[in-house]
């Protein structure tokens, strides 16, 4: 494809080469399929020559991604201790740092330039390289190039929040628009096209502009086959699905055998290499010269993921089916292939023995190396085979699947896989395996929102296992109990069972459950008052984060940012997230980065940035787990904004939230969650039933003693009868300025009932009589982002900060209740002129 219309970001590209070299950098090429990104870095590639050193990777569109894709092309690119670490099935950390020292040394030698293509197929343990090296790359002189299509990278999508968390100072984004109607016309008319249809038809998209022309007869052409020239007929006829139509004409032209090649071909996502196209040099060779393939590395591929989709989607059932096999045995026999690509054929094969040899080999490595999505979906895919195994295989298979839903963010999914594997277990009449079980049970289901069962299968997994002789299952059992009193604010009986735990696990010799037994002990001191605890939850974090305990280092930064969150200590909060939602990004523990995201929300909105507030809460919310625990900060936040603007979604958001913390049965869930409603009510005008939500929990937190909860409560419950307001002048101009409608209005009557004099006035009726609230100059950063322009263009525009245009942005994409600036361009075009 040709590189149309691409200097600027050539030219872009050129100069953070140049600053590379002193700081490193990081370029975000994006746009949607088709737009040239690969042609983009393939120029660039040649451009770099001898000045840079280019270590190229990409991710597979595989059904479940291959765990470090990308590092293990780098491996066998560069050799050394990178290739070896992987070979050697190391862990993330050890070839994180053989990567590390690759781009690491003197500044003269040639830049190194690290390109990861098609990262919106990126597994998690991808995602975590991405960001671990944006966060280093500043001290280096290096490169990272990441492509993608942003139209693939939703709210949901896990590069959003790894892009997210990458710093802006060594990061610039390079989107990739279509192709200008004045280029398409140059080109259209260099072969006697009808330039407007073939815009029309492509909306510029330069692959299929391409495909068009080379498909569409020239005037001339048409006249010497005695037709009319053309007049739009032969380009209007066609439509961009037509794309499939003259991929599949191509492959009519070819002899059999090589029709045959490209059918192989395009069951293989990225490239066939040596092992697979074996001695069939003459098709190989015939499909090169159509223009079917194309030369990629060792091997072919398709121009394109869309051309390959094409001609893989025209395949029948039965066919499919034989080209997976057939992929499948000729990968087996090339040995050294990664296992998630063997799992990849082996499951439309139908090859079930082949399934489970290497979805588990996948799933393994995936794990080992922190992607636990994928490992996740791995064991997902065998679910279906489970009742051809012997029971305790099948037990261990269900319960290998539960723990990596756990650790992918979605408990929900795993704890009914750990209810079969526990049914197995009694039927074994394995104590041991039945009560480790029952423990994995009590945490899916605490993270499930189901208190009761959490508590129920706890006790359960201590009573089944103490009869017998004292091993690990049981010290982690007892750290279990002591987990569960902990947050349940019983810090007398999460010290107890926590010494248990951790006595037990010393004479064991076990690092991992003695660990979390202090995490647990040092939480419940930090919940009680104990400040000194906050230090030895950073030791903790350290120590476990040392040990590559990832899961147990990340909750000692979480537990302590609740605990500071929830003692109102606004100075070190926000730091101690940020330090949390960083580890939990880049290890992937998806849970915990749903949950911070909330926690930071209540941050965000305590200080009156609601915009960013509610950016996070979306965020979370729309992330993978749909309930539980990790969802009820940001469920909190939204419902507060909500009500606070008198969106009356508001009562929704509270009736989910109240679900999951009352299934809890936890003050640390319940007592926000009562203040938000009681909050509502007011608010709403019923006072009553203001106070009947926050009085029950009000004297629950008394009788626990726990001030800060008890002191919020009831502030709500004075709030919500007779008693005097009394509240600084700013308040109601920051009501105001968030858009806080009917607490401004609330309060502002309120005042006046009062006999307060000169109160203010609400916003000005232009902001009021706006649709979607937004201020005049909200309206004019909107107009101006519908136009395409970045945020240092609005700022040189309107003569404002980027930092002031970034919360403009913010603000706008809050009130529209859109997350994207394209979907913000997109409401800005219905809205009324």
């Amino acid at each position: 494809m040709e590189l149309w219309e691409r200097g600027d970001a050539l030219a872009q590209l050129d100069e953070l080469v140049r600053e590379s070299r002193r700081s490193g950098r990081v370029a975000l090429v994006a746009g949607e399929a088709g737009i040239g990104k690969s042609t983009l870095v393939a120029a660039f590639t040649r451009r770099c020559g001898p000045r840079a050193r280019v270590l190229q990777g990409v991710c597979d569109p595989l059904v479940t991604p291959r765990a470090l894709g990308p590092v293990h092309d780098i491996g066998r690119q560069v050799g050394g201790r990178l290739a070896e670490r992987l070979g050697a099935g190391a862990d993330r950390g050890e070839v994180l740092a053989a990567l590390l020292d690759e781009l690491s040394g003197p500044r003269a030698r040639p830049l190194p330039v690290v390109i990861v293509e098609d990262a919106h197929w990126a597994d998690e343990a991808t995602t975590d390289l991405l960001v671990f090296l944006s966060r280093r790359i500043g001290r280096l002189a290096a490169m990272l190039v990441v492509t993608f299509r942003d139209d693939e990278v939703g709210p949901e999508h896990p590069l959003r929040v790894a892009l997210a968390a990458m710093p802006r100072e060594v990061v610039r984004r390079i989107p990739l628009p279509p192709l200008s109607e004045a280029c398409v016309a140059e080109q259209a008319a260099h072969l006697g096209r009808d330039a407007a249809e073939l815009f029309h038809l492509t909306g510029g998209n330069p692959l299929l502009v391409t495909e068009l022309l080379a498909a569409t007869p020239t005037t001339a052409e048409a006249s010497r086959a005695g037709t009319p020239p053309e007049s739009g007929t032969e380009v209007g006829q066609r439509s961009p699905a037509a794309v499939q139509d003259l991929v599949l004409a191509r492959l009519r032209g070819l002899p059999e055998p090589a029709r045959a090649l490209a059918r192989l071909v395009a069951v293989i996502p990225t490239r066939a290499e040596a092992a697979i196209l074996g001695g069939r040099l003459r098709e190989v060779q015939q499909c090169l010269d159509s223009g079917v393939l194309t030369r990629s590395g060792d091997g072919v591929a398709y121009r394109h993921e869309l051309l390959r989709r094409v001609v893989e989607e025209s395949l029948s059932p039965v066919a499919r089916v034989a080209l997976h096999r057939e992929a499948l045995d000729l990968l087996e026999r090339a040995g050294d292939v990664d296992p998630a690509r063997l799992a990849h054929h082996a499951r439309p094969a139908g090859d079930r023995a082949a399934v489970l040899r290497h979805g588990t080999a996948a799933a393994v490595r995936a794990a080992g190396q922190g992607a636990h999505r994928e490992a996740a979906a791995h064991y997902r895919a065998m679910l279906a085979y489970v009742s051809g195994l012997p029971p305790a295989e099948g037990a261990k298979l269900l319960e290998a699947y539960a723990v990596q839903a756990y650790l992918s963010g979605v408990a929900a999914e795993g704890l009914p896989a750990c209810r079969d594997a526990l049914r197995v277990w009694r039927g074994l009449g394995d104590r041991e395996r039945t009560g480790d079980c029952l423990r994995w049970i009590s945490r899916l289901a605490w993270w499930s929102g189901r208190g009761a069962e959490a508590r129920e299968a706890a006790a359960e997994a201590v009573a089944v296992l103490e009869p017998g002789p004292p091993g690990r299952p049981l010290a982690m059992a007892y750290s279990n109990r002591s987990q569960l009193h902990m947050l349940a604010y019983e810090p007398d009986a999460a010290v107890e069972w926590g010494e248990r735990a951790r006595k037990l696990a010393a004479d064991l010799g076990d690092t991992e459950t003695e660990l979390h037994a202090r995490v647990n002990m040092a939480s419940a001191r930090m919940l009680s008052g104990d400040h000194a605890a906050a230090g030895q939850l950073r030791h903790l974090h350290r120590e476990a984060s040392a040990a590559g305990l990832t899961d147990h280092a990340a909750r000692a930064l979480v537990n302590l940012a609740s605990a500071l969150i929830e003692q109102s200590t606004t100075t070190d909060a926000p730091a101690a997230v940020e330090e949390a939602l960083g580890y939990a990004v880049e290890h992937d523990l998806e849970g915990y980065v749903q949950y911070l995201l909330g926690l930071r929300a209540m941050i965000r909105f305590a200080a009156w940035d609601w915009a960013g507030a509610l950016t996070d809460a979306e965020a979370s919310l729309s992330r993978p787990s749909r309930g539980g625990v990790a969802v009820l900060p940001a469920l909190v936040v939204r419902a507060r904004i909500r009500s606070a603007r008198g969106d009356d979604r508001a009562l929704a958001d509270l009736d989910t939230a109240a679900a999951h913390a009352y299934g809890l049965a936890e003050l640390q869930w319940t007592a926000p969650v009562a203040a938000a409603r009681s909050e509502y009510f007011r608010l709403a005008g019923d006072r009553e039933r203001a106070t009947a939500e926050a009085l029950p929990v009000y004297e629950e937190a008394v009788a626990r003693g726990h001030r800060w909860f008890a002191a919020e409560l009831d502030r709500h419950l004075r709030l919500a009868g007779d008693a005097l307001v009394s509240v600084p002048p700013e308040v109601l101009t920051a009501l105001d300025r968030v858009e806080a409608v009917r607490a401004a209005a609330w309060l502002r009557a309120e005042l006046r009932r009062q006999g307060v004099t000169g109160v203010p006035r609400g916003p000005r009726p232009a902001t009021a009589a706006d649709e979607a609230g937004l201020t005049a100059r909200q309206a004019q950063v909107l107009a101006l982002l519908a136009d395409g322009l970045s945020n240092a263009d609005i700022a040189a525009r309107l003569t404002l900060s980027v930092k002031t245009v970034e919360h403009h942005v913010s603000a706008v994409l809050a009130k529209l209740g859109v997350t994207s600036r394209g979907q913000a361009a997109a409401a800005a075009r219905r809205r009324p002129s």
